[in-house]
């Protein structure tokens, strides 16, 4: 059995790690909730949401991540991955 297949998270613990993150930066900015909805332009349900289910739209996200200056590591998020056989190489070049 693979192992690294038992230590993979599951999609909703990898979200809730990203709202926990997202809740800790905002928190670091002394921003409140009601804040930075309205600095992002993301309804404060939604913000709201995000923080207590990790739940959020791809958009929304980013809007989020602007407001709080680190959409820097939304844009690097696929980055730099590296090829895992010389056939992706081949594909790559078609």
């Amino acid at each position: 059995m693979n192992s690294n297949f038992l230590s993979q998270k599951t999609p909703h613990e990898i979200d809730n790690i990203i709202a926990q993150r997202i809740r800790s930066i905002r928190k670091r900015q002394k921003l409140s909730q009601e804040k930075l909805s309205e600095k992002s332009g993301v309804s404060l349900g939604s913000v709201k949401r995000f923080e207590r289910s990790g739940e959020i739209s791809l958009i929304s996200l980013t809007k989020i991540a602007i407001a709080l200056s680190c959409e820097d590591g939304l844009i690097s998020l696929f980055a730099d991955q590296p090829f895992l056989s010389i056939q992706e190489v081949i594909d790559e070049q078609d």
